[in-house]
C-alpha cells in the first residue's frame, strides 16, 4: 500500500482552493498587487525565523511524522508544507479582508461644486 503524504496533499489543497476561490469566486485582484507581494514577503521572513526555531531538527519543539510530508526543509529544517499552509492562511485573510471591506463601503459622498 502507497503511503499518502496527507499534510502534504492538504497544504497543496489549502493553495489550489485559495488560488481557485480567488480568480474565480472572489475576483478581488488582490494577489496581482506588489503590495500583496511585499506582505507575503514580510509573513515568510517572520514564519522563516519562527518555523525555523520550532522544527530544527537538533531539538524541535514541534515534531511531524514524517509519512505525511515530501521530507523536503528548507531552511533551518522546515518543512516545506508549512510554506504552503502560511500563504494559504495569510491570502485567504487578506482576500476576505479586501472582499468584505468592498461589500460593507458606501459610495463617495459627492463634492460640493
Amino acid at each position: 500500500m502507497v503511503e499518502v503524504p496527507e499534510y502534504t496533499v492538504l497544504a497543496v489543497a489549502s493553495v489550489l482552493g485559495v488560488l481557485l476561490a480567488e480568480r474565480f469566486w472572489w475576483r478581488t485582484g488582490l494577489l496581482r498587487t506588489a503590495q500583496f507581494w511585499v506582505a507575503m514577503g514580510i509573513v515568510f521572513f517572520f514564519q522563516t525565523l519562527v518555523d525555523g526555531w520550532l522544527t530544527k531538527l537538533r531539538a524541535p519543539i514541534v515534531i511531524y511524522n514524517p509519512a505525511h510530508l515530501t521530507g523536503i526543509r528548507v531552511p533551518f529544517d522546515i518543512p516545506v508544507e508549512d510554506y504552503a499552509f502560511g500563504f494559504s492562511m495569510v491570502s485567504l485573510t487578506l482576500v476576505a479582508w479586501v472582499r468584505l471591506g468592498r461589500r460593507h463601503e458606501s459610495p463617495a459622498p459627492e463634492r460640493p461644486r
